[in-house]
């Protein structure tokens, strides 16, 4: 059974040495990157929960989810204000094309609707347009595209 846990002291390395293949790397930022990312937007009076997902004690990937913005989100699109963001997700090369990437989105947002930060409209996010398994995963959860773009990401919401 697929669950999330927290990054935390003792399964950070493992967390660490999960990657996607080398085609996917201009997706998604690695784990190092995104650690990194939840703890400046946490000390930037931001929120992020990086975790791992894991299939029993199997670490397979890692997601992280954010609320609003933090102090330092000088770009940040309107959309973030107030609102919830899946904001990572990735499944390491092994465990891919076992339905764990449907499963890791339905536990984050399953997480999201426990409201952890209060109340929010929408739940957000961005993927690279080239990426159509990111985008058809999404389009099968109701995530709409905007038309708005987050750098070179292209934006999509679902209401919450």
């Amino acid at each position: 059974m697929l669950r999330l846990e927290r990054v935390n002291g003792k399964n950070v390395w493992e967390l660490l040495k999960l990657n996607v293949s080398d085609e996917q790397k201009s997706f998604v930022a690695a784990n190092d990157t995104s650690i990194i990312e939840a703890y400046t937007a946490i000390t930037g009076n931001g929120y992020a929960f990086p975790f791992g997902i894991y299939d029993g004690e199997i670490p397979v990937g890692f997601l992280m989810i954010g609320f609003d913005i933090d102090d330092y989100w000088e770009d940040a699109p309107e959309i973030a204000k107030g609102n919830y963001n899946l904001w990572r997700l990735m499944i390491d090369k092994k465990y891919q094309g076992k339905g764990y990437g449907k499963e890791a989105v339905k536990l984050a947002l399953d997480y999201i609707r426990t409201k952890p930060c209060g109340e929010a409209e929408f739940c957000w996010l961005s993927y690279e347009p080239e990426n159509k398994v990111a985008a058809d995963l999404y389009r099968s959860f109701g995530f709409e595209e905007t038309g708005e773009m987050d750098g070179e990401e292209l934006i999509a919401v679902l209401k919450l």
